[in-house]
This record gives structure tokens, sequence and C-alpha cells, in this order.
């Protein structure tokens, strides 16, 4: 919920310098991708900060703890990355959704087994709240990069409307 708190924060400052006056973003999905891009950036660099917070939260069943906390902190860094140069920012959304979906089962398995983990609540309520958030960040990655309209549905890409 944490990852959710930043998208909207960062959104509301993007939102906010415009009025006041400062040249800002020109629309919605840019500060949404700013957003996204400063929460993403956050976050990886915090796997590979303290991984152990992340440590706690993997699944037994998964092989090479460390490792995979890392490579999500990659992830992470990576699709920020993608989401700012216009010529990787679709290829970079479509990889983040793909990527939030990828982790989804370790928050269930959180939420059915409980965690405990520094600087997270050790309330499981919060666990299971976490759960509804995960299709808003997919679709939040997806209309930041430009793959859905502001109604949710797919746009086609530039290239194709072009031919047609």
């Amino acid at each position: 919920m944490l990852f959710v708190a930043l998208l909207v924060v960062f959104t509301l400052l993007a939102a906010g310098t415009d009025r006041l006056g400062v040249p800002g973003l020109p629309d919605w999905r840019a500060r949404m991708r700013l957003a996204m891009v400063l929460a993403l950036l956050l976050i990886g660099a915090d796997h590979w900060l303290t991984p152990a917070r992340y440590l706690a939260m993997m699944p037994g069943y998964l092989p090479l703890h460390r490792p995979l906390v890392l490579f999500t902190g990659a992830c992470e860094i990576a699709g920020a990355l993608g989401l700012l140069l216009p010529r990787t920012r679709r290829l970079a959304a479509t990889m983040l959704a793909l990527y939030f979906v990828c982790v989804f089962p370790a928050n269930l398995h959180n939420a059915l087994h409980g965690l405990a983990v520094d600087g997270l609540p050790r309330a499981q309520w919060y666990y299971w709240l976490r759960l509804p958030f995960q299709p808003l960040i997919i679709a939040w990655a997806l209309y930041a990069g430009g793959l859905l309209n502001p109604r949710g549905r797919c746009e086609e890409p530039a290239a194709l409307r072009a031919a047609g």
C-alpha cells in the first residue's frame, strides 16, 4: 500500500506544480508516469539497500530468495527507466504490468500466512487490503505507458493508426 500511496502523492505533487505556475507536465498521463517512475526507483533501490525487508516476504516455495529480491529490485528500476524514454515506454509498461502480475502470488501468500516485517504493520488485515490494489497498479502502469486510454481501453499504436 506504500507503493500506491507514493503513486498518489507524487501524482498530486506533479499536478500541484502546474497550479503554482511552474512549467510542469502537460497532462495526467505524464504526471502518473512520473509518479510511477519515482515510486519504482525508490522501491527498487530499497530492494537493494534493505533486502531483509523483502526476504521476509518471499514464499518458501521459491528458490534463491536473495537473488530474487535483488532481481525484482532491478526489474523495478529498469521499468522506471524504460517509462522515461518514449522509445521504450510501451514495452516498459507491458513488462511492468507482467511483473506486477508475477509478484501477486507472493502478496497472496503473505495475506494467507501472515508476515512480520520491520516497518510494516503486523496485522493480517493489512496484507489482505493490499491485494485489491494490484489490478490498480497494473492499470496505472499500462495507462502511464500509453497502452490504455482514459476509459481503460487498449490504445492502438500510432504506427498502426497511421497505416490504417
